[in-house]
């Protein structure tokens, strides 16, 4: 009997232990997850920021241009 037990307590502790584990691959991959995520959100506003430096450069030279013709005439 006292071998059973023992048997009992040593399954019970592996299974334990080998759960821990999985949860701390799930959370590092949850963690890699949110900073792809992050990492995508950032390049998307740095592609839009830079978008919108060229619409404004356009809209600048664009307003340059208008005002050099209408000093010429």
């Amino acid at each position: 009997m006292k071998k059973l037990v023992l048997f009992a307590v040593a399954v019970v502790a592996i299974s334990l232990a080998s759960c821990g584990d999985n949860k701390a691959k799930l959370e590092a991959e949850q963690k890699r997850i949110q900073d792809s995520i992050a990492a995508v959100e950032a390049e998307a506003a740095a592609q839009a920021a830079a978008a919108q430096a060229t619409a404004d450069s356009i809209a600048k030279i664009a307003a340059d241009s208008i005002a050099a013709l209408s000093e010429k005439k």
